[in-house]
């Protein structure tokens, strides 16, 4: 896994140029930012490094931009915003090539403790194909690299990866990183027992990987969600117009039997909440009744977790010393069909074990629903963390020197 990073507590980056990876992938509506958490998130980093005398030169991606530059996706109120933050300015180098004149006009300015963010490195298409001539510009007003961006550390891009072929001095993490690899690393390779995972979310085809490493890890499995059912269907029961993955009833079949093998406890939902239709619009007003799940008509749909399963999983995680959650258990954006995940995140907020969520929908619920301030951590990458939980190698992780 790569664990054993060196940060920047590691590093003295007085008088230098550090150029520090941060996940600015804010949600903006008319150019204003909606949800700042990430950016808030990014903040001690950045306060280290100023406070340590470097010359802060920040960057990252925004957006999916299709065809180079779009004003849209350019990187200028977040900077506005950053200087509110710290209460000094961060210069923003407007240079439609990332690196550009008006960035090293700006880098060649610096004063010790100075701040600039550089325009979104997706602007240059060799970014997400981690192309060197833009590993090499990055680079080229850089003596120092920082990488705190974990919801990109699944990808080898140039902004997180390529660069660190070319930086010549230390390359290192953040704390934002440092916090990630230690909660979720340290969850999966040395937890403090009894272990629990819990995994939901609608299919089991984006989950294998995570499913079968995790058996392997933990001590007992919680399956909810849409991909509860197609685990059902495997066990001989009759779901309705559930959520179903045909391809992966013999998976589902073979986790089963792994889990028996290992000794380990798979819990699946005894009873469910049903419906007709999908709600639509997705918040509307629906008529649902509870079944068992072994009883689910025919023409009914699975949509969260009953109270007789809701009662079991909480009892689960209240024995646990450590539990990772990702995934929610119903369609938690309608308040009829979110009971199963506000009884799991309420579970979670009560219990002395350490508490992990995985990025994506279920960091999206927990705060929603008012228990984020209750948890261990939250991740910041959806992606990244599933991969991390597969035990998978993150690029941008292992491009981080060694202790």
């Amino acid at each position: 896994m790569g664990l054993n990073k060196k940060s920047v507590d590691d590093i003295n980056v007085k008088g230098l140029r550090v150029l520090c990876r941060c996940d600015f992938n804010v949600p903006l509506k008319d150019g204003v930012i909606t949800d700042e958490n990430r950016l808030v998130a990014a903040l001690p980093t950045i306060k280290k490094l100023i406070a340590d005398g470097g010359k802060v030169i920040l960057c990252s991606h925004l957006g999916k931009p299709k065809n180079g530059p779009e004003a849209k996706f350019s990187l200028a109120p977040v900077a506005a915003r950053l200087s509110e933050l710290l209460g000094q300015e961060v210069k923003f180098a407007a240079d439609d090539t990332v690196v550009g004149e008006n960035a090293k006009a700006a880098v060649a300015a610096m004063n010790d403790g100075d701040v600039i963010l550089l325009e979104n490195t997706r602007f240059r298409a060799e970014e997400t194909k981690n192309v060197d001539s833009f590993s090499e510009d990055l680079a080229s007003i850089a003596d120092v690299f920082v990488n705190d961006a974990f919801g990109t550390a699944h990808r080898a891009h140039c902004s997180n990866v390529g660069v660190t072929k070319f930086v010549k001095g230390p390359h290192v993490v953040g704390y934002l990183m440092q916090k990630e690899i230690d909660f979720l690393g340290n969850a999966v390779e040395n937890p403090v027992r009894p272990f629990v995972a819990i995994l939901g979310g609608a299919k089991v085809a984006d989950k294998l990987n995570v499913i079968s490493n995790l058996l392997e890890k933990c001590d007992t499995l919680i399956i909810g969600g849409g991909m509860a059912y197609t685990f059902l269907k495997a066990q001989g029961n009759e779901i309705g117009t559930s959520l179903c993955d045909e391809t992966k009833i013999d998976y589902c079949k073979e986790m089963i039997s792994k889990a028996e093998t290992l000794g380990k406890k798979l819990y699946l939902p005894v009873d469910t909440v049903v419906t007709k239709s999908f709600p639509d619009p997705i918040d509307a007003e629906i008529e649902v009744t509870t079944v068992d799940s072994s009883a689910i008509p025919a023409d009914q749909m699975g949509m969260d977790i009953g109270e007789k399963t809701r009662e079991l999983y909480a009892d689960a995680v209240a024995n646990a010393r450590t539990v990772v959650w990702n995934g929610p258990m119903g369609v938690f954006e309608n308040p009829i069909l979110a009971k199963g995940t506000i009884s799991v995140a309420r579970a979670l907020a009560e219990t002395d074990a350490t508490t992990i969520i995985g990025g994506g929908d279920s960091a999206a619920a927990v705060n929603q629903l008012g228990f984020g301030d209750k948890m261990s951590h939250i991740s910041t990458g959806g992606g990244a963390s599933l991969e991390f939980l597969e035990g998978k190698e993150l690029p941008g992780v292992a491009a981080a020197d060694d202790k």
